[in-house]
């Protein structure tokens, strides 16, 4: 198999405004320390709560009152939410870059018990 048409994907992205954005952001935001040791602890509940769920549990309720509470601190600072919300968006453009390569090589990659 010719992998070039991956390297120039792989510049694609590093040639997006979404991937650009998210870096620019990044370097900014995670240079704060308490601010890099919230949003670490924002993913870590957050996959915490998303593990239990697609578990068929519910989270417990101080995982998702402390999530709650990260999530209102996090977001109430603009550049904050700025990166996370670029995140979000590159995350997004990623998936979607993973579906249709799947798709192309006819691969189900679909988690039991969640399909739509």
């Amino acid at each position: 198999m010719d992998y070039s048409s991956t390297y120039r994907l792989a510049q694609d992205i590093r040639d997006s405004e979404e991937y650009r954005t998210y870096h620019e952001l990044k370097e900014s935001v995670m240079a704060d320390e308490t601010t890099a040791a919230l949003i670490k602890e924002y993913r870590k509940l957050q996959m915490t709560i998303q593990m239990s769920v697609m578990g068929g549990a519910q989270a417990s309720a101080e995982d998702t009152q402390r999530f709650s509470g990260i999530t209102t601190l996090l977001f109430s600072k603009p550049e904050v939410s700025n990166f996370l919300l670029a995140e979000m968006r590159l995350q997004q453009a990623l998936a979607d870059i993973f579906k249709i390569v799947t798709e192309a090589a006819d691969v189900d990659m679909t988690i039991p018990g969640l399909e739509g």
